[in-house]
């Protein structure tokens, strides 16, 4: 699931170019120090998978320098095998520093291969102050002005590279993007007995407050019930977060908990939703903000990270992080009036900045340069 949207990237952009993707990850259950190849050929882009044996010792330090040992050995088999199965490589694009920047920084001394970089991670945003440690800021730093161009997803994450010295002369913001035939207001949306109201995230407490969301249902339904909640996805304080639900009385009543949806069964979801909340403390773009706007639904959000750089009035509107006060609020006005938002121009705008096809373009657009620079 982490990494759909780099997926949705790749794939905007193959009508323009041949597209591979090596993904390397440790694995913990192997026993011996195996490196192997999983090969699907049911996914959308040609995938080559390695998987190597995670080393456990005891001594960290011992395990730091053997995992990362395999890990650039693992991406030397895997460039290999991706010349031996498409042909030379003319462009290598990194998603998310820094440790394949490394490798990628290596093929460029080595072969003279360009490399550009997408990033997506919120930790180099002030709210966060989690890029951290000398060497791997100093990496980080190399590794960025070496790149043919960065791309982060919103331009607040682009200045928030740049406050942390990752300087290049290149950036591009090229925000993600949404399957927008999957995701499209329903033809003929019925009108429920009670307002449905979505949320959709990873179940982060930290990050996604939905503690803070739980409270003000439950204070919103002390005042009124002509609406429910519907609570999806899952992560690291999913069950605790339902069983905060259920000591407040709203699980089940006015809050419905579905754990992970995706693709079909999440834009299902989303399309039967009248709007949709969120009341994260730190974002980049939202994908599934994104994916709201494609089904024509508009969206309560807070003003963190790069979330204002696309709404609007015809959208939603955006409110404080942490004020439950202004959430109440908000809900309460937008329970009123959610009618007056116009889903068609809600999911033109969509279409004219996050769909396959401007994506893509935008994206080869990019390549082309980096190629004959």
């Amino acid at each position: 699931m982490p990494g759909l949207f780099i997926e949705r990237h790749g794939i905007s952009a193959t009508p323009h170019c041949d597209i591979s993707v090596l993904y390397v990850h440790s694995d913990e259950h192997q026993k011996k120090p195996v490196y192997m190849f999983a090969d699907n050929t049911d996914e959308p882009l040609n995938t080559i998978r390695i998987y190597y044996t995670r080393a456990s010792t005891g001594i960290k330090p011992l395990d730091v320098l053997i995992n990362t040992c395999r890990f650039v050995k693992s991406h030397r088999k895997g460039i290999r095998e991706v010349r031996k199965r498409y042909g030379k490589v003319d462009i290598i694009h990194v998603h998310v520093l820094t440790r394949h920047g490394v490798i990628a920084l290596w093929e460029k001394i080595r072969k003279g291969i360009p490399f550009v970089i997408t990033e997506h991670w919120t930790r180099y945003l002030p709210s966060t102050n989690t890029f951290k440690g000398a060497f791997r800021k100093w990496m980080t730093r190399l590794v960025a002005k070496h790149a043919s161009a960065i791309m982060p997803v919103t331009a607040n994450l682009r200045d928030a590279m740049i406050d942390c010295g990752l300087n290049n002369n290149n950036y591009i913001v090229i925000p993600n993007v949404v399957n927008i035939d999957m995701f499209a207001p329903e033809p003929e949306k019925k009108q429920g007995e009670k307002v449905k109201i979505i949320h959709v995230s990873c179940f982060d407490d930290q990050q996604k407050n939905i503690s803070g969301i739980t409270r003000v249902i439950k204070r919103l339904s002390d005042e009124r019930q002509d609406f429910t909640v519907d609570m999806i996805g899952e992560g690291i304080h999913y069950s605790e977060l339902v069983d905060y639900g259920a000591k407040l009385g709203v699980k089940d009543t006015f809050a419905t908990y579905y754990g992970l949806k995706e693709n079909e069964a999440l834009a299902s979801l989303m399309k039967a939703a009248d709007f949709m909340i969120m009341f994260s403390r730190y974002e980049n773009l939202p994908v599934v903000i994104l994916e709201c706007y494609a089904c024509g639904v508009p969206v309560i959000s807070t003003d963190v990270g790069g979330i204002r750089e696309h709404m609007n009035d015809t959208l939603g509107f955006l409110i404080p992080s942490e004020d439950e006060d202004i959430l109440y609020t908000s809900l309460n006005s937008m329970l009123d009036n959610y009618r007056n938002y116009d889903a068609l121009k809600i999911r033109e705008y969509a279409v004219k900045h996050f769909s396959n096809e401007v994506i893509g373009k935008q994206i080869f657009e990019v390549y082309t340069s980096v190629s004959k620079s």
